[in-house]
């Protein structure tokens, strides 16, 4: 495996105010280890993401070693995250405890961006005092990321309680017709609260890119992600 076997996208910080991300779902250790070797030797940090325990294990030791891994939202920090401002801007909130998984890839890209996050779990519709109890604290918060499977009738109530912007991520979770987390993305998607928003089934990094987006991104840094020092 060689650098001719991929591109990476080094300039998305300066165009973007996005970091480059590698998903490692589909790709063999071989090629997570060469992509790693490539942005170290540039002295650039990266987000590895769907990065399996199996794929983390068969990653060279020194390699392996150095990655910040969380087995929980299955990604990996190589290098240091961007510097994290001091106001948390983004909620991130769960149906349920099944859910957490894709909250938790949420939360760590915001991380590795530089945005703090606030993770409220277990608030489904099936209790609603749960979320009720919280609303207060939900509506300091400027952009609410919803992860939520089954129904996905989640995202609905907080639309229609917060006046921040909402991202809903429809999660794989539940039996039968949830289908896969397809019927949680209908339901969004026929959502009646106003304005949310939806990205894909269990796409927590897509959901923290929209929320850097909506909160103006970050500023550039000159070179690309810094690394660890």
């Amino acid at each position: 495996m060689s650098a001719e076997d991929f591109l990476l996208d080094t300039g998305r910080d300066q165009r973007l105010r996005l970091s480059e991300a590698a998903f490692c779902a589909g790709k063999s250790s071989a090629q997570i280890a060469a992509i790693i070797d490539h942005v170290a030797a540039q002295g650039l940090s990266l987000l590895l993401t769907r990065l399996d325990e199996a794929r983390l294990a068969d990653l060279p030791p020194r390699q392996r070693d150095a990655l910040d891994y969380d087995p929980v939202s299955r990604t990996a920090i190589w290098g240091q995250p961007h510097p994290c401002g001091p106001e948390t801007k983004v909620a991130i909130v769960t149906a349920g405890t099944s859910d957490v998984p894709v909250a938790r890839e949420a939360a760590r890209t915001l991380h590795f961006e530089g945005f703090g996050s606030e993770e409220i779990v277990d608030v489904g519709v099936a209790g609603l005092w749960r979320l009720l109890r919280r609303v207060e604290e939900l509506r300091r918060f400027p952009v609410v990321i919803v992860a939520a499977g089954m129904d996905a009738a989640l995202p609905s109530v907080v639309g229609g309680l917060v006046g921040g912007l909402v991202i809903a991520v429809p999660t794989s979770v539940g039996y039968g017709v949830a289908a896969g987390g397809r019927t949680a993305l209908n339901a969004i998607l026929a959502s009646c609260a106003p304005g949310i928003v939806t990205v894909n089934i269990d796409n927590g990094y897509g959901a923290a890119c929209a929320a850097i987006r909506a909160l103006g991104g970050r500023p550039a840094k000159e070179g690309g992600t810094p690394t660890a020092s």
